[in-house]
């Protein structure tokens, strides 16, 4: 599913030279996960597979060896209201509406079906994801964020990959 293009006034770009995972101490975040973020690192910028957004989590669960269901079921359903959520866990939105105001103009975006991955933990509910075929990074690997709080319809799963 492709995002609008206004989602870039949504979303802040951020440096492609951050570490991640800040805000956890390296040992905290599961070995998977740390991973998941080594791969995407590489990938920031760069087109992965068909550039469609299943393609990153595909591809880095597939290099890790992780086990899930091949679709979109990427691993262990983290309940982020009650588990910390770290980087490399994978979110899946579906029927997403998101709504929120900057200065006075008030932004909507849609996500229909759409993947992403935490590429680093802001504050709690609020995320940099790392993903592509978006508005404004298009079919390359970029970075948004965003805070769940202004998520007003729809479903969002995250999941931890988990070994095989």
């Amino acid at each position: 599913m492709k995002i609008s293009s206004s989602v870039a006034k949504q979303f802040l770009l951020s440096s492609f030279l951050l570490l991640g995972i800040a805000g956890f101490s390296q040992d905290s975040v599961p070995a998977l996960n740390r991973e998941v973020i080594e791969f995407v690192k590489t990938t920031i910028g760069k087109k992965v597979d068909r550039g469609e957004c299943w393609d990153l989590a595909n591809k880095a669960l597939t290099l890790i060896k992780a086990d899930w269901d091949l679709q979109y079921k990427y691993g262990k359903l983290v309940n982020h209201k009650k588990e910390t959520v770290y980087p490399g866990d994978i979110i899946q939105f579906e029927g997403v509406k998101v709504k929120y105001k900057k200065g006075n103009t008030t932004y909507t975006e849609s996500m229909e079906h759409h993947t992403a991955i935490v590429y680093r933990v802001i504050d709690k509910g609020v995320f940099e994801l790392a993903h592509q075929n978006t508005g404004f990074s298009g079919r390359k690997v970029g970075l948004s964020t965003l805070d769940i709080s202004t998520i007003i319809k729809g479903k969002m799963s995250i999941y931890r990959p988990v070994k095989k």
